[in-house]
């Protein structure tokens, strides 16, 4: 399957974008990212050098990947999402050698309007709110709210809340597919 791209995209000489993959108006992919397949990247998306973007990922309308980011597979950004790359940002001074890298990890959620502050790890099907600040690592299967964000609760790979304690251990199915986790000393696991 071909890769679209509308003419007003610019998509630079050298980017690797994989097949099934949709590039929509005014985005700019720049020529050393690395893209998976079946990904697609909304309108006024840009995508910086150091960037590394897995299988199936949805980014949309006005996101900004910039350099030393890297999103697994299935990861989604919602629109106008923001992600960082310098923690202490001056006009004047030059910090491209002090990027922090920031890793998405499979099947993550960021919801509309949040921030990933640089330097973290979202893990594996997290779920950031809508207008959450995350300023440092997240487990994996955490539901995340709030500014700075907190850990609300847990969800499922399929985006359903979990009712799981926040602390202690337990279990729970998820009730959008019957799928059992379980909560061991605040690491979740999928029996």
């Amino acid at each position: 399957m071909a890769v679209t791209i509308h003419p007003s995209a610019i998509v630079d000489d050298g980017a690797q974008i994989g097949d099934g993959s949709r590039v929509w108006h005014f985005a700019h992919i720049c020529a050393g990212a690395r893209i998976g397949q079946g990904c697609s990247f909304g309108q006024n998306v840009f995508v910086g050098n150091d960037v590394t973007i897995g299988n199936n990922v949805k980014v949309q309308n006005n996101v900004s990947i910039y350099d030393a980011v890297h999103l697994e597979d299935d990861v989604f950004c919602g629109p106008s999402m923001v992600f960082t790359n310098v923690y202490n940002p001056r006009s004047a001074v030059m910090r491209k050698d002090e990027y922090r890298p920031t890793v998405i990890r499979k099947g993550a959620t960021l919801g509309a309007n949040s921030t990933i502050v640089c330097g973290v790890t979202v893990g594996e099907y997290a779920f950031v709110a809508a207008g959450a600040v995350i300023n440092r690592d997240v487990k994996p299967y955490a539901l995340m709210a709030g500014v700075p964000a907190r850990q609300i609760g847990w969800t499922s790979s399929h985006g359903e809340r979990l009712a799981l304690p926040l602390a202690g251990d337990g279990e729970a199915v998820c009730p959008a597919t019957g799928i059992r986790y379980r909560l061991t000393d605040g690491v979740v696991s999928v029996e």
